[in-house]
């Protein structure tokens, strides 16, 4: 076959083609991630490379099974079928017909328009995630794959609206939402940095899905009327609630606000035990992975914060309230954590005791 004079080669023009097409998919992935989470966007600017990018398709990948899973309007069946079809997307994130099939089914999802603007591009993150070499390709597959089969079980648990029955449910909802990340992370860090070997991975294997478990169930306490509300999810188990004399159907009822604080307060100490274990995860990443211990600060320290406000609150038990630590404070975590980071575990544990007591309006981390 002869070439056009002027034209490249069909190879270089596939290379080309295959280049722009990761181009435009990534530069998706930058402009929609800080709509879709504010925390991670932050956290994810600050991993290096292709452990960067892995991280950010990951976590796409998890916000558009969750997109499907917090739909409050699609049906069970279809969000069941929506859900596997993501699965063989995974499965074969190059196979045109099934991610066609996906976005075209995936039309009736509602939701936030960030989260359903990003899940009708399924295609472009997929594009990222069939271009992450073999091995981190595999992690991420394996891990929100595990996630994605444990939402199309609570999905079919619970056609009318997930409503969670006892504490043991509770966490086992957490290990497949957010249980799941702590694995995929820790396994990525693994793989990518050089700091970490593994005695130091063995350390964090234990104590990873405390990590991702505590930062899930401050989403859950903040958000309990948004969820109820929007989402028909109650993940406050009426087990507890009922030992305090409430029940789902009464989560958000004045008069028995009391009785319902007492319940959540149950859930709020059980985050508070898997955030300290959470802190112990981020102290065993040893110093040199600086990247990785700054990723893993943060949404720690935002988390610590908005608990230590949940404690003191009973807005997010009222319909329409919720519960967010203020822009300011935002700010001073963001550079009292990277100057933490910088001074080691010492440093560290003394801030989250801080932020623990009080709202962080000063940048004054004690040396190590």
């Amino acid at each position: 076959m002869s070439t056009a004079v002027g034209a490249a080669p069909p190879r270089v023009a596939s290379r080309d083609a295959d280049r722009q097409a990761e181009h435009e998919a990534l530069r998706f992935a930058h402009e929609i991630l800080p709509a879709v989470s504010r925390t991670f966007a932050i956290s994810i600017r600050l991993l290096p490379g292709t452990l960067g990018r892995a991280v950010l398709t990951a976590y796409l990948l998890c916000r558009i099974a969750d997109t499907i899973e917090d739909d409050g309007t699609a049906a069970p069946d279809t969000k069941d079928a929506l859900l596997d079809q993501l699965l063989r997307c995974l499965d074969d994130p190059d196979d045109v017909r099934e991610v066609a099939s996906f976005v075209a089914a995936s039309a009736v999802v509602r939701g936030e328009a960030a989260h359903v603007r990003l899940l009708r591009h399924l295609p472009l993150v997929l594009c990222l995630f069939a271009r992450l070499p073999d091995a981190t390709r595999a992690h991420v597959r394996r891990w929100v794959g595990e996630m994605v089969v444990g939402m199309r079980e609570f999905v079919r648990r619970y056609p009318r609206g997930i409503r969670i029955q006892t504490l043991a449910e509770y966490q086992e909802y957490c290990y497949y939402v957010a249980g799941t990340v702590g694995y995929l992370l820790t396994d990525l860090w693994r793989e990518h940095s050089g700091s970490i070997g593994a005695p130091e991975f063995a350390r964090l294997r234990v104590r990873c899905l405390a990590f991702g478990r505590a930062l899930q169930s401050v989403n859950i306490l903040k958000d309990i009327a948004w969820d109820a509300e929007h989402e028909n999810a109650i993940y406050i188990p009426e087990q507890t609630l009922a030992e305090h004399g409430s029940g789902h159907r009464t989560l958000l009822d004045p008069v028995h606000l009391a009785a319902n604080h007492a319940a959540v307060s149950r859930i709020i100490e059980l985050a508070r035990q898997d955030l300290d274990e959470a802190l112990e995860y981020v102290c065993d990443i040893p110093h040199r992975a600086f990247s990785i211990r700054a990723f893993c600060v943060l949404p720690l320290l935002f988390a610590y914060a908005t608990l230590r406000d949940l404690s003191r609150s009973q807005a997010m038990l009222r319909v329409g309230g919720t519960v967010k630590i203020s822009r300011a404070e935002v700010r001073v975590l963001l550079m009292s954590g990277m100057i933490a980071v910088l001074l080691g575990s010492r440093a560290t544990r003394w801030l989250v005791t801080r932020v623990r007591a009080r709202p962080l309006t000063v940048v004054a981390p004690r040396p190590a």
